[in-house]
């Protein structure tokens, strides 16, 4: 097979990688802390058996990245909403273990135990369920993430911090498990706590369809000339073929 079919070839599995994740993201727009997939293409060289050893440039499948941008704040003057400003994330237990999410949508369950819009534990810097007291009055959260009921501390809203770009997986859609170990926030006004307000997802509906459209295109022009080559290749071996009867 000639290698520019395996150029295009290859073109067209990474075409269809970024095609799987603009409509996850498309999917997501109203999902509350959801932070949209991108996809990294590298170029990898490869030698032709030829005799002038020409190389030929492939495109790998890519990898798949979080972008970094903040969602929007919306108020919502619940005081069990929160939204983290920088780049830090809560962390909840879930039955696949520790997971990160940007999701500040909490509930207090009967037992006086926080937990996350799906039900789960909410963990603070030690990794430990937080509980607040179920008749201590609505709380309040600083900006340090320390939670005050009777304006007397009871807890602290933990904040992590993970290297995303050394891999993830995602968990029910706002959630990520890093392949890097989190570890909490422990000082420092990079990363506060705002009470009151959730952040959006950052989808930016206008740019994934944008993409989409330049994506459908390029994948039919790929399949375009992949046609026209194999058609030149069968008309060149008639010919040869016909030349030598």
């Amino acid at each position: 097979m000639q290698s520019g079919l395996y150029v295009g070839i290859s073109s067209q599995i990474a075409l269809e990688r970024r095609l799987n994740t603009i409509a996850d993201n498309m999917a997501n727009m109203n999902t509350v802390g959801f932070r949209s997939t991108e996809v990294k293409f590298d170029e990898v060289l490869s030698k032709t058996q030829n005799d002038l050893n020409a190389k030929v440039a492939f495109v790998t499948q890519g990898n798949d990245y979080l972008s970094t941008r903040t969602g929007e704040l919306q108020r919502t003057g619940n005081p069990l909403d929160f939204a983290i400003k920088g780049d830090a994330w809560f962390a909840i237990d879930t039955p696949a273990g520790q997971v990160l999410t940007r999701d500040g949508r909490l509930t207090m369950d009967e037992a006086g135990q926080l937990r996350s819009s799906r039900g789960y534990p909410v963990l603070d810097a030690g990794g430990a369920p937080i509980q607040l007291n179920r008749d201590g009055g609505p709380p309040t959260v600083g900006a340090d993430g320390i939670v005050m009921q009777n304006n007397q501390p009871v807890a602290t809203l933990g904040l992590f911090t993970a290297d995303i770009s050394k891999g993830f997986v995602r968990y029910e859609n706002e959630g990520v498990i890093p392949t890097d170990n989190p570890q909490p926030v422990l000082e420092g006004m990079q990363n506060s706590v705002v009470q009151g307000y959730v952040e959006q997802s950052n989808v930016n509906g206008i740019s994934e369809m944008t993409q989409l459209i330049q994506v459908n295109r390029a994948f039919e022009s790929i399949s375009a000339l992949m046609r026209d080559s194999e058609n030149s290749m069968s008309s060149a071996i008639k010919t040869l073929g016909g030349s030598n009867s």
